[in-house]
């Protein structure tokens, strides 16, 4: 499971910012599950959060930045060219920045022991990284890397085996994780695995057509039932879904749609954006929450209906339906999903994260608990209200009337143009 992401310098955020599924005692969450971990320690942990704010303001690049860190701890070994250092995005708004490592890091939790693992990017190579667990509550370094010292490696203990060969192995450019994970190292590999396993990505716009023939291949499979079941309660009009193979072309979808004397079969083009795209979702949240695996969703109101947002939000709470302990981190411009029609809370307030820009363009990330909403607040209407920040700094009608003054000036010029040369 994954506790807490720290990142600095990466994307929009120029200062170091952290988003936690931890629950701090002080401040319970009804849905939090309570985790044992080793050493007679435990720690209430939140099965999803969601992330708001205003066009632009960072909430997609929480969501890069954990890619971005996915990315390198499986691909800096085995795609990063040895000459041509290492691949970031930093804050591209003032000067020093660009000469400042990313730093990246995250809490999780391997078979009930608590890992933390970071590294620094520069533009050439990596700074730094390092390994803590805490298999006794205490932390253990198992690897110090530092690339400004003369002996980069320090192994602490006795832990790590064939630390000379993965030192020989590791490019200045590459994480050392990246080059155990690769190798199979026996003691390394699990955590460069969870990485493989976890933070697959989910957005509007990419990837839709692949996500879209995975879900297909599942009909074939184990899931087959449950996906079916999910489009039939959408309230789609959808009774079935048939894969139809054709000569010398690809297997294909076709819905089956309810109709006033058989159901009818629709070609895949024919089918709306919106129904495209909860197809689309299925088959990667159903493999989620069967692999106990961290989901990342980009705008997760995207050509669905508010009330499909809040079922997925509800299987994620819900521990029948989530036996494993899957979580999913979302972005959303709808409030709506933070309230139940009857007017209760879909969301608690450690459940929800907000991003704005500061003045110098840099994304700020805080939790709605900083604002400490009342008991019985109505987060929605506060929300859209500005109470918490995080929303756009326009006031109502401030489009229509820049409009109809950008209008008036060019009418005003024009006349003038014609008065000069009349």
């Amino acid at each position: 499971m994954l506790l807490r992401f720290r990142v600095a310098n990466v994307r929009s955020f120029r200062d170091e910012h952290e988003l936690s599924f931890v629950v701090d005692d002080d401040q319970p969450a009804m849905v939090a599950r309570r985790l044992e971990l080793a050493g007679k320690r435990s720690v209430g942990v939140l099965p999803l959060v969601g992330i708001f704010g205003a066009n632009a303001s960072g909430k997609s690049n929480v969501l890069a930045a954990l890619t971005d860190m996915r990315k390198a701890v499986l691909n800096s070994y085995a795609q990063w060219a040895s000459f041509a250092g290492t691949e970031r995005v930093s804050f591209a708004l003032d000067d020093r920045s660009a000469d400042e490592p990313s730093f990246y890091e995250v809490d999780i939790v391997l078979d009930d022991v608590r890992w933390t693992y970071g590294f620094e990017l520069g533009t050439e190579r990596i700074e730094s990284e390092w390994v803590h667990s805490y298999p006794r509550g205490h932390r253990q370094v198992w690897l110090d890397r530092d690339a400004s010292r003369t002996k980069q490696y320090d192994w602490p203990g006795s832990r790590v085996k064939d630390r000379a060969h993965l030192e020989r192995r590791t490019r200045p450019n590459a994480l050392l994780l990246s080059t155990a994970g690769t190798d199979n190292h026996p003691q390394l590999s699990p955590l460069f695995h969870w990485f493989r396993r976890n933070l697959w990505l989910i957005n509007p716009e990419d990837e839709r057509t692949q996500r879209e023939a995975f879900t297909a291949r599942e009909l074939s499979g184990s899931r087959a039932s449950r996906i079916l079941e999910l489009l039939r309660v959408a309230d789609l009009g959808i009774t079935g879904a048939d894969l139809v193979s054709e000569q010398g072309k690809k297997v294909t979808v076709r819905l089956q749609h309810a109709a006033s004397t058989r159901p009818v079969s629709m070609d895949w083009r024919q089918e709306s954006f919106g129904t495209r795209s909860w197809f689309a979702l299925l088959g990667p949240l159903l493999l989620a929450l069967d692999e106990g695996a961290v989901l990342l969703v980009d705008e997760l109101d995207a050509s669905l209906h508010p009330r499909f947002a809040a079922e997925i939000i509800r299987l994620f709470h819900d521990p029948g339906a989530n036996p494993k302990g899957a979580q999913l981190v979302f972005t959303s411009h709808d409030a709506t999903v933070l309230s139940t029609p009857s007017g209760g809370r879909l969301l608690e307030p450690a459940q929800v994260w907000l991003t704005e820009k500061d003045e110098d363009g840099a994304s700020e990330l805080y939790p709605l608990t900083a604002a400490s909403p009342g008991e019985d607040e109505d987060l929605t209407s506060s929300y859209l209200a500005g109470v918490f920040g995080a929303v756009p700094r326009v006031l109502e009608g401030t489009v229509y009337r820049t409009l109809l003054l950008d209008q008036a000036r060019r009418e005003l010029e024009s006349s003038e143009d014609e008065v000069k040369q009349g």
